[in-house]
């Protein structure tokens, strides 16, 4: 047997990371990572390589051009005045044509996270000896969401709404109108302040919220509360799940491409209030443990203008929806206990319709961001595989070619995990995703955003980085939203990490 290679300990905030004392293995080094970089390089940069021998050869017989064959040239171009108007022609109506029929540029100026007040903080043991005084939870309920609690990776600084912070719990349809209130408004002022914009000037909003759905609306309650103008499109999302605010960016996109010169702000949030489960199903209790109060406030527009001052520019959004399959449409599901008391249900099978789901998106993501290099080695193992049968692993496209960052829905540890290990990604790509469920535990909709706050306050986003923000919802869906930055990106003013980013990243200890 070899020897154990020899290794020395260091600590980086708080976590002990393993060195070894020998060289690298510099075949396996080549293999695997040079070899891979100047292949996608060849490839990628392939049809520039193949112009600059011609662009060489125009530049060679240009320069042996004389006078005489310049006159010529220009005698040759006179008696064929017509073919050349014609041309150009065809040139302007072309150019016109593409002009005014392109996609018009989605860019996002700023956005805002909500930062509840410290008030609302619910630590474990007071999560626990609520949940015992409610009365509601027999012994082995408690025992369950202690365990869930331990192993989700939530920390103590996250937050209830203020219904549930009172023995015994008040939730009620004014509570809930309370907590829609001060998230969403509280986003807003944030984004408002930050960004100079008057709501006057907004011409389509959208709201996206799952549980909790009154009447009026909550963007009626924006409207009324900021007098936004009489002719201005809402939109209310309900019932759509954690990937609902990349639905609600996707439909701000699509009426910022009809409706020319305007603003869009998309708002998203979930209300825990009126849909806490006080039974003792065991499915319907882990949404208690893991959901907590969150929202936020995007503000879009199509202004050429915007584009100095924006932070990113939207490049793709793709959606995936598996709600034809009976297990994924009920995989989470909102019911009544045998008790007739009413949870969101999570299904055993969740995980592998999620990542039945995660499949189809990024296949249909891959070729819009891959580098072709990954492209070409994905297509070559699937021919190798169906056409001559052979036995090869299916090649997983390397993600971290085509995004700079990762912003994954801080559903849950086990979400977290199964990307981490099945996108190949190493641990700086779900830092963001880890330490936004330590800091604010499953905010919905919203917590993709938390993500990317979190990365701006490390300072980590260039110009030219792309974000890929990734998110799971009943129904069964998996949303994606890419965005390029368009500068290097500082933390906005009231950035939710402003306070604590110093102490990230945590160890988390399960």
């Amino acid at each position: 047997m070899d020897n154990p290679p020899e290794t020395e300990s260091t600590t980086t905030n708080g976590v002990q990371i393993r060195q070894s004392r020998r060289l690298p293995d510099f075949l396996q080094s080549v293999n695997l990572k040079y070899v891979k970089l100047g292949y996608h390089y060849l490839i990628t940069h392939l049809l520039t390589l193949c112009f600059v021998p011609l662009i060489a050869f125009v530049i060679f017989q240009a320069s042996q051009l004389n006078p005489n064959d310049i006159h010529q040239l220009w005698l040759h171009l006179q008696y064929n005045l017509v073919s050349v108007i014609i041309c150009s022609v065809f040139l302007v109506f072309g150019a016109t044509v593409y002009i005014v029929t392109r996609p018009r540029s989605v860019y996002l100026v700023d956005y805002a996270c909500y930062k509840p007040p410290a008030k609302l903080q619910v630590k474990y043991e007071q999560f626990m000896e609520h949940s015992k005084l409610t009365g509601d939870f027999d012994d082995s309920s408690l025992e369950f969401q202690r365990r869930i609690l331990e192993r989700s990776g939530l920390g103590e600084e996250t937050y209830a709404p203020e219904a549930m912070h009172y023995i015994p719990p008040r939730p009620s349809m004014a509570a809930a109108r309370e907590e829609a209130e001060q998230v969403m408004f509280g986003a807003l002022d944030i984004l408002f302040a930050n960004t100079n914009i008057k709501p006057k000037d907004i011409g389509v909003l959208v709201v996206n919220c799952s549980l909790f759905n009154p009447t009026p609306s909550l963007s009626a309650m924006i409207v009324n509360k900021y007098k936004l103008r009489g002719n201005i499109r809402t939109f209310n999302l309900g019932g759509m799940g954690c990937s609902a605010g990349v639905i609600a960016v996707d439909l701000a996109k699509d009426m910022l491409q009809i409706h020319r010169n305007t603003c869009a702000v998309v708002v998203s949030t979930e209300n825990i209030t009126q849909n806490w489960y006080f039974g003792n199903k065991k499915s319907m209790l882990i949404p208690n443990c893991l959901f907590r109060v969150g929202g936020s406030a995007v503000l879009l527009s199509n202004k050429a203008k915007d584009r100095r001052r924006a932070k990113y520019k939207l490049v793709h959004v793709v959606r995936t929806h598996k709600g034809a399959d009976d297990k994924a449409f009920k995989c989470v599901y909102q019911e009544q206990d045998d008790a007739g008391k009413t949870g969101v249900s999570l299904s055993k099978d969740l995980m592998a319709i999620a990542g039945g789901a995660l499949k189809t998106n990024i296949t249909t993501l891959g070729p819009l961001v891959l580098p072709i290099s990954e492209q070409l080695l994905f297509f070559s193992t699937l021919v190798a595989k169906k056409l001559f049968n052979a036995k090869v692993k299916p090649y997983i496209p390397d993600f971290k070619l085509a995004f700079d960052h990762f912003c994954i829905h801080a559903g849950g540890r086990a979400v977290i995990d199964e990307l981490e290990k099945n996108l190949q990604l190493l641990p700086i790509h779900v830092e963001a995703s880890r330490m936004t469920l330590h800091r604010f535990g499953n905010t919905s909709s919203s917590s993709i955003w938390y993500e990317l706050a979190y990365t701006e306050a490390k300072g980590r986003v260039r110009r030219g980085n792309r974000v890929w923000q990734i998110a799971f919802g009943s129904g069964f869906k998996c949303n994606s939203a890419v965005w390029e930055a368009l500068r290097y990106v500082k933390p906005s003013a009231s950035n939710p990490w402003e306070d604590c980013i110093d102490k990230y990243p945590v160890q988390i200890v399960m």
